[in-house]
């Protein structure tokens, strides 16, 4: 039996110490570091500057913390034979020291992100599968339309002509190049496994290039708070073969309905816990419609707009862009049914007779496109 008082207290601290470590090392057990073990070369590259980055930054951290435990033990007030110099106040080399180590850190590490964010640019093309592999001279990417709704995922695929919703099955192997866009809120779609995450904008397109290295299934997300449906949007990011890719996308074929612009615009609405849907068929330039914001029948897109505002403006008849294209305070796009006969077949004439600059459709058309119209 030991002898020492104070040995009750030393196996209390040593039981709370494990009542506190075990549980954490126990959950931490059961992680998958997956944004430090991905899937995909362009986010391993990512880890990889991730882990750089942080040991560069240690060979500072390290020491600095070290010195510092060290330099209170040796001057510590009891420590008589430390010597003591009230009136040391500069060392040239120690100088030297603490600033020519910092500015070298910096310097490696601005040179490693400026390298990294041009080489990681979302909007580049990939030239390798991975490190020891480049893709073939000529190697077609499998192209993929992201739409973040309000609260789940649409992807079209344009090439399959299919789209599913919280699904995303991709071929291992194969460049991927996504479009991303978002309908209603600034969104960011996360696939950690694959790469690093890209904002989803209303009425702007970002891209994205990545691939698949190993088949497996890995978890995507929102990774950007966009309402009250935020925490459950997620979906299912599969890599399967070549093979298993055709077998799924002619199982969607078989087994799915068609995603035309009435269908898009009944999934636009808020919706959250919504499972997997497949769609066989898919409205020709749906996606395209989005960005622009003009799914709805009658809606005049942003971008002819923004060409007619290119080729200076209507004039009076400018109205017809304010009429065409409204927002109800939930930021929702409708179609104003105040002026009637607005949106006729003479007003689209108009509209695309100013976008092509046509300009004796222009004289034929304008008394019938071009009249004052009523506005609420």
């Amino acid at each position: 039996m030991s002898t020492d008082p104070l040995s009750p207290n030393r196996r209390l601290i040593a039981l709370l110490r494990s009542a506190f470590v075990l549980p954490i090392a126990a959950a931490l057990s059961g992680c998958d570091w997956v944004v430090l073990n991905p899937a995909g070369d362009v986010a391993r590259q990512q880890a990889n500057l991730v882990l750089v980055s942080t040991a560069l930054m240690l060979l500072i951290i390290v020491p600095v913390m070290a010195l510092t435990v060290l330099f209170a033990w040796r001057y510590r007030a009891t420590n008589t034979e430390a010597a003591y110099d009230p009136e040391w106040h500069h060392s040239t080399g120690l100088e030297l020291v603490i600033w020519s180590a910092p500015l070298a850190i910096v310097i490696a590490l601005g040179s490693i992100t400026w390298l990294a964010t041009h080489l990681l640019d979302p909007y580049r093309p990939l030239t390798r599968l991975d490190a020891q592999h480049a893709f073939a001279p000529g190697a077609k990417p499998i192209d993929v339309e992201v739409v973040a709704l309000d609260w789940k995922w649409l992807f079209i695929y344009p090439e399959q002509h299919i789209a599913t919703v919280n699904e995303l099955v991709l071929p291992q192997g194969r460049q991927v190049r996504f479009r991303i866009t978002s309908s209603t809120v600034m969104n960011s779609f996360y696939v950690p496994a694959l790469a690093g995450q890209i904002y989803a904008m209303p009425g702007m397109e970002t891209k994205l290039h990545a691939v698949f290295n190993q088949t497996g299934s890995f978890t995507g997300l929102s990774a950007n708070f966009s309402g009250p449906g935020f925490s459950h949007m997620h979906f299912a990011a599969r890599s399967v073969t070549a093979d298993g890719f055709n077998a799924w996308v002619a199982g969607v074929k078989k087994a799915g309905t068609g995603l035309d612009r009435a269908t898009y615009l009944a999934l636009d609405a808020p919706s959250e816990h919504v499972p997997v849907i497949h769609y066989a068929d898919v409205a020709p330039d749906l996606f395209d419609a989005v960005v622009n914001m003009c799914v709805r029948p009658g809606k005049l897109c942003s971008g002819e707009m923004a060409a007619i505002d290119a080729r200076g403006g209507t004039g009076r008849a400018g109205l017809l862009n304010v009429a065409a294209l409204t927002y109800d305070k939930d930021g929702r796009e409708r179609v104003t049914t105040a002026a009637p006969g607005f949106a006729d077949a003479g007003v689209r004439r108009f509209v695309r007779s100013w976008c092509a600059d046509n300009r004796p459709l222009r004289a034929a058309v304008a008394h019938d496109a071009a009249p004052s119209l009523p506005l609420s």
